[in-house]
């Protein structure tokens, strides 16, 4: 019976989390759509042709995708302090603070990515499709078209960059170590190479720098496991003797 209560209330607890997450995306939803004609503007000011609109709805579409990315981005701090929360009861003392530390680096590099992304892998793909098109076929962008490539080419990189703070933490958790993730290093490279495909655009260019990308960081990611997982057992081992 106790066991039975002591469930509802985890659930009772996740739910009011997951309520104020939800409320929070909602908020800066909000803030991003009283600024997403500027940040419209600021997307469109190097584009050398201006962008055609299909039907009165389709501007809206997109500033409501503006806004949403926009809302993303802020919201991950809180939808990470919250997870660290939830989770806070089953953590030692030194796993806690070190944790918590974890979130700010969580939503910088989200920044990152997405700024990889949008100053790197899109005007290079871009490009590159540009000067096949440009040969035979007379270049015109709609305004949801483009801005959907936009968003294909950079919004993954934002979650893509995290990979190293979420393998830290589930290294510090117990849940994964370095021998685990090396032992499952091909399927790992299999599986990164079916999300390259599916999260870019149709166009073997951006199928390779996702690839070469997620390798990258899958890498760093066994690297900062295996540094993370040394100093846990130094330290576990420094408790048992002292």
């Amino acid at each position: 019976m106790a066991q039975e209560v002591e469930v509802v209330e985890h659930l009772d607890e996740l739910r009011k989390r997951i309520l104020i997450v939800g409320v929070s995306f909602l908020a800066f939803f909000a803030l991003g759509f009283i600024f997403v004609d500027h940040i419209y503007q600021w997307l469109v000011k190097d584009l050398n042709t201006e962008l055609a609109l299909l039907g009165p709805a389709d501007i809206l579409w997109v500033y409501f995708k503006i806004a949403g990315i926009a809302a993303i981005g802020l919201t991950i701090p809180v939808a990470a302090y919250h997870t660290w929360r939830f989770v806070l009861p089953a953590l030692e003392p030194k796993q806690q603070k070190a944790t918590l530390m974890l979130i700010p680096p969580l939503f910088l590099l989200f920044i990152i990515g997405i700024s990889f992304g949008y100053t790197i892998v899109f005007p290079t793909v871009l490009s590159f499709l540009q000067e096949i098109s440009n040969e035979a076929f007379q270049t015109f962008y709609t305004t949801e078209k483009y801005f959907n490539f936009l968003f294909q080419m950079t919004l993954p990189f934002g979650f893509l960059f995290e990979m190293p703070i979420v393998v830290l933490f589930l290294t510090a958790l117990g849940i994964l170590n370095p021998a685990r993730l090396k032992k499952s290093r091909k399927i790992c490279y299999f599986i990164i190479t079916i999300m390259s495909v599916v999260l870019t655009p149709p166009d073997f260019l951006s199928d390779i720098l996702v690839l070469a990308c997620l390798i990258v960081l899958f890498e760093i990611s066994i690297t900062i496991s295996a540094f993370v997982y040394r100093k846990k057992l130094k330290q576990e081992d420094w408790n048992l003797n002292y």
